[in-house]
């Protein structure tokens, strides 16, 4: 009797040679068991699906300078990529502390980090944004931390799963909430906000200089702004009647805008940032060095002003002078990091 050779698992429907919704692209979502797929997706300068690239790693670990012993806190924890560094540097006897306020990819995040032998003895893991510094220091008995890093930027988690809403370029609810679980998506916040408030989001969270122009056709068009798509036809509408000279910039530069300014709004991000970096010297020991980074101008001006008047205060000893970007290479080979700024503080 012959032996019948075992059939080769049938792949997952799709249209087409390739995956091209979030869900179908079973590979990226599990990189451990396809690593040469990932390894495509990163040479080809994209991010795979479900994972975020850590930005200015090389930059931010040259200035925190991590050592073993030190506690570290990484306020914006995401997908963990700068964690997974920082964290055998502070080995033996160092402690990471992880803050993220997303209920979803936290849990993923901290399987990951768990995987890779760091235990409880060395890492700690809370849900909770980065106003929580003090709380979550708290939990581990310290009221101070030798570093502290920063990341205010969305995650690509977040940016190319549909289901969350957070772009502009995939058709889904429009949702925008880091926490799923709390609070009221952009479509209820559209249906109440009038239209000299929602201009106002749009100026203050991403200077949108036609704000008032999409505030009202936003307006107009309440009860009627229910999806991603649905807000991006909304702007485009907004745009259409702009002469040619008026036309500086194409319409989906405005789209994201309105995107993320959306979000910050839904999010309550700019009070949350106001409040870690009140409480930030209390939390940095002396000599202790934090690295934020930025990913919009309004973010930018708060770590600026508050770096500067710590300056002149005392409370911090040295600031960046200058803001740090991306290396050409760094962004060549994820674009999404073009924007970033990085800034960092030391305490007095």
């Amino acid at each position: 009797m012959e032996s019948q050779t075992p059939r080769p698992p049938r792949r997952k429907r799709y249209r087409g040679t390739h995956p091209r919704r979030f869900q179908e692209k079973y590979k990226e979502l599990d990189p451990q068991h396809y690593p040469e797929t990932v390894q495509r997706v990163l040479d080809s300068g994209r991010t795979p699906a479900g994972s975020h690239r850590p930005v200015c790693l090389a930059e931010i670990l040259s200035f925190l300078a991590p050592v073993p012993g030190q506690v570290a806190v990484d306020a914006t924890l995401g997908y963990g990529g700068h964690a997974r560094e920082i964290l055998p540097r502070l080995l033996p006897g160092g402690h990471l502390i992880g803050l993220d306020v997303d209920p979803l990819e936290l849990p993923r995040t901290e399987a990951r980090l768990r995987a890779l032998g760091f235990g409880p003895d060395c890492l700690t893991v809370h849900r909770s944004n980065f106003a929580g510094l003090p709380k979550a220091l708290a939990t581990i008995g310290r009221e101070r931390a030798d570093l502290v890093l920063a990341d205010f930027g969305c995650s690509s988690m977040q940016l190319d799963n549909p289901e969350r809403g957070f772009s502009f370029k995939l058709p889904g609810p429009l949702d925008l909430r880091m926490n799923p679980q709390k609070g009221a998506p952009a479509s209820s916040l559209l249906m109440r906000l009038g239209e000299e408030r929602l201009a106002a989001i749009l100026q203050e969270n991403a200077d949108e200089p036609n704000a008032e122009r999409i505030a009202r056709e936003l307006v107009r068009s309440r009860g009627r702004v229910t999806t991603t798509t649905e807000l991006t036809a909304a702007v485009r509408r907004a745009l259409s009647s702009l002469k040619g000279g008026e036309r500086q910039e194409p319409p989906d530069t405005s789209v994201r805008r309105v995107f993320q300014a959306l979000r910050i709004e839904v999010n309550g991000e700019l009070s949350a940032i106001d409040a870690f970096l009140h409480c930030l010297p209390d939390c940095l020991s002396p000599g202790g060095r934090v690295a934020i980074l930025t990913f919009h101008s309004g973010e930018d001006r708060r770590v600026k002003k508050s770096f500067r008047v710590g300056l002149q205060e005392g409370l911090y000893r040295e600031i960046a002078r200058d803001v740090i970007r991306p290396s050409p290479q760094e962004i060549r080979s994820n674009p999404r990091s073009s924007s970033a700024k990085l800034r960092w503080a030391i305490r007095a």
